[in-house]
C-alpha cells in the first residue's frame, strides 16, 4: 500500500494563528485562532494537540508549507522560524507560500484582493482571480498606498482580510515554491523595519 503524504501547513503572519493538517490533498484537520500578541506562546501547544488528535507525530510529516509573509514583523518570523526549526531537526522538506495567497483562498469566483493594514493609509496587498476552485496572480504582493492600488484592478473585486483559508484551493493552483536551501529561507517583510529606518539615519 502506497504511503500517504501528509503535509503541515503554518501561518502566523496575521493576528490569527493558521494550522492545516493534509494528508494526499485532502485537509483533514485545521487550526484558525485569534491571537493576542502570544503566537509564539500558543502556536506549539496548538501544533501538538492538532497533531495528536490525529495520532500523528511530527516524524510522520513529510512537507511544511509556511507562509513567508508579508504580514505582521514578528508573526513572520513566529511561523518560519517554527517551520525552519521542524524542518531541521526532522529532515522535513519546506515549502513556501504567500501569507497573501492564504487570505485569498478563501474566497469564491471572481477577483479577490487580500490585505493586510500596513497603517497611514498602505497595506500589504495583491490580486488573483479565482475560476472553478483554482487561483492565479493578477497583481504580485505589494506594499502599496490601498487607493492607488486598487485603481489598477479593471472590474469587480472582493477585499478578504482574513480567513478561513483554503489550503487546498493553494496546492490545487500551485502556489507553493520549494525551498532549496533551509537555513536560507527568510521571512518576505516587503518593508524595511522601523529599527532598521533608525539604524540607517
Amino acid at each position: 500500500m502506497e504511503k500517504s503524504w501528509k503535509r503541515l501547513a503554518i501561518d502566523t503572519a496575521t493576528k490569527y494563528v493558521y494550522l492545516s493538517l493534509v494528508i494526499d490533498d485532502r485537509e483533514v484537520a485545521c487550526v484558525y485562532q485569534e491571537g493576542i500578541n502570544n503566537h509564539s506562546v500558543t502556536v506549539i501547544p496548538l501544533l501538538v494537540e492538532l497533531l495528536e488528535k490525529q495520532n500523528l507525530k511530527l516524524k510522520d510529516i513529510d512537507e511544511i508549507i509556511v507562509g513567508v509573509g508579508p504580514g505582521s514583523y514578528t508573526g513572520v518570523r513566529i511561523g518560519v522560524s517554527i517551520a525552519k526549526m521542524i524542518g531541521f531537526l526532522n529532515n522535513v522538506r519546506i515549502t513556501s507560500v504567500s501569507s497573501l495567497a492564504l487570505i485569498a483562498s478563501g474566497a469564491d469566483n471572481g477577483y479577490v484582493v487580500p490585505l493586510i493594514d500596513a497603517r497611514r493609509g498602505n497595506a500589504f496587498m495583491a490580486c488573483f482571480k479565482l475560476d472553478e476552485g483554482k487561483m492565479t496572480y493578477v497583481l504580485e504582493d505589494t506594499l502599496a498606498n490601498v487607493d492607488e492600488f486598487l485603481s489598477r484592478i479593471d472590474g469587480a473585486y472582493r477585499i478578504n482580510t482574513e480567513g478561513p483559508y483554503d489550503i487546498e484551493k493553494i496546492l490545487k493552483s500551485y502556489l507553493t515554491s520549494p525551498v532549496d536551501d533551509i537555513h536560507a529561507l527568510v521571512p518576505n517583510y516587503l518593508q524595511v523595519t522601523e529599527a532598521e529606518k533608525n539604524r540607517c539615519q
